[in-house]
């Protein structure tokens, strides 16, 4: 048996990145969150970190819900730090922190990703930074550098979703853990073991495209079904989507004349330009001066998944209850609401009851929330297109006058967190400045803060474009309720 005397270099070198972190950042509270592979390393760090004084919390997957419910309450309040295996980090959502040091890496890329996705999800308000640790010089080091190079190959041959189905699934997972067991067991064979595994990568994304592709490689193409897809309206759609989501978003879109097709060029709404781009083929071939957009598109397929679920004219349901009372009978309907800027999105859902006599019933509201989840319902009928869109006009009005609280709360909690960071920031720049003041060489502290205001100005320019909030009302559901 082999004890250890003194540190461990690697959870020193651990400790020294995360106070290089705190003081670039300028937040002696930072919240970061470390992943482990094992528990045996995460109950080491966890002592090692609370002796110097961190405030530590744990997660894995031998906890039950609630435990690790309250793992997550204690980080998301006075924990600073999270240590977590891979099993226990499942589900997280954990947006109030930007900083993920992979203490052990896995060997599979993908949980690479999927730890960073903890952090890196909508409402992240600062660019999400990523550590990971390993040994250089040894036959892990190289292997995974060698893995990397090649797997970016096959990533740029069948494209992001393709490799990332493969890499994300079980079979890979087990491959990858077998080339790391190989590499230990027999380290001089490491680079057939590599080549190998690559070879099943590549063979399983392959099939992967192949399963999805809409032709297949083999079939010979009728004219007449290719000139039904150049006809199909999707390309409208995409294009009138796109427009509108600029048109109602802040961004602009400038149609290019003196063009063979019909070419536009995009402004979204932070700032970024996409020039010369079109949305149909019908009657045009590629072109290596302009971008072709459609659904596979990130961007664009990004806009899908944010489709309105109601909109003004969709017909209304009237929906009976049993074990509804009929003295409760109404439009209900459910509201998100939110506040957008170029690096935040804070939302909260409101239901809203509006009773037969024109009352607003906000308990009546909740109450039905919970009460439509766990009921059977049964559909009587539908108000017609006109008489839905007065409806759902009228409940619009009612829900931005009584949804004006919640956006209230929603932007004075914005306004309070850009003053704390304002307040941070003003500290943190002070400080520099007085450190570099008491450099020696003149050249040397004329040159640092001559950078230093160039980040002062860049924070600012940041933070007043923050203060820069979109309203969103979004309906997701109507329904007239009755007993």
């Amino acid at each position: 048996k082999t004890e250890s005397k003194g540190p461990d270099a690697k959870a020193e070198a651990l400790l020294n990145h995360i106070y290089e972190l705190m003081q670039k950042e300028g937040d002696s509270d930072l919240k970061i969150l470390i992943f482990t592979e094992f528990i045996p390393t995460q109950e080491m760090l966890s002592e090692f970190l609370t002796e110097r004084g961190f405030a530590v919390t744990r997660l894995n997957g031998s906890m039950d819900l609630e435990e690790r419910r309250k793992a997550q309450d204690d980080f998301a309040g006075s924990c600073q730090v999270l240590i977590s295996t891979d099993a226990g980090g499942e589900g997280l959502n954990l947006q109030f922190c930007h900083i993920v040091i992979n203490y052990d890496l896995p060997w599979n890329p993908m949980r690479i990703e999927q730890r960073i996705g903890r952090v890196d999800r909508i409402g992240q308000i600062h660019p999400v930074k990523a550590l990971n640790f390993i040994f250089e010089d040894t036959v892990e080091y190289r292997v995974r550098d060698v893995l990397e190079e090649k797997l970016e190959t096959i990533l740029q041959e069948y494209g992001v979703d393709k490799t990332g189905d493969v890499l994300d699934s079980v079979q890979a997972g087990r491959l990858f853990d077998e080339l790391y067991m190989d590499t230990i067991v027999n380290p001089e064979e490491w680079g057939n073991r590599v080549d190998t595994v690559i070879d099943q990568v590549r063979q399983q994304a392959w099939a992967t495209k192949e399963s999805t592709s809409l032709f297949s490689p083999d079939e010979e193409l009728d004219p007449s079904a290719a000139e039904k897809l150049l006809s199909h309206p999707l390309p409208y759609w995409v294009k009138t989507m796109t427009l509108s989501y600029l048109d109602a978003n802040g961004g602009r879109y400038d149609k290019v004349h003196n063009e063979s097709i019909e070419t536009w060029n995009l402004t979204w709404p932070n700032g970024e330009t996409t020039k010369r781009v079109y949305f149909s083929m019908k009657g045009n071939t590629l072109r290596t001066n302009a971008q072709y957009l459609s659904l596979e598109n990130n961007r664009i397929r990004g806009l899908t998944m944010n489709l309105p679920r109601f909109v003004r004219g969709q017909p209304i349901a009237y929906i009976a209850f049993s074990g509804l009372t009929p003295d409760i009978s109404g439009f209900w309907s459910l509201w998100n609401i939110s506040i957008l800027t170029s690096q935040a999105n804070q939302q909260k859902t409101m239901p809203l009851f509006m009773h037969e006599d024109g009352r607003i019933l906000t308990p009546t509201a909740n109450y039905l929330w919970d009460f439509i989840i766990s009921e059977q319902p049964s559909i009587l009928t539908y108000l017609d297109s006109s008489e839905s869109e007065m409806v759902f006009d009228r409940l619009w009005q009612l829900a931005e006058e009584n949804g004006k609280a919640i956006y209230d709360e929603l932007l004075q909690r914005h306004y309070d967190r850009l003053d704390k960071e304002q307040e941070k920031a003003v500290y943190a720049f002070e400080s520099k400045r007085e450190a570099i003041n008491k450099l020696g060489l003149p050249e040397v502290k004329a040159y640092r803060l001559a950078k230093l205001d160039i980040e002062a100005k860049a924070f600012r320019e940041e933070i007043e474009e923050e203060y820069n909030v979109q309203p969103e009302l979004i309906p997701l559901i109507m329904m007239h309720v009755q007993g």
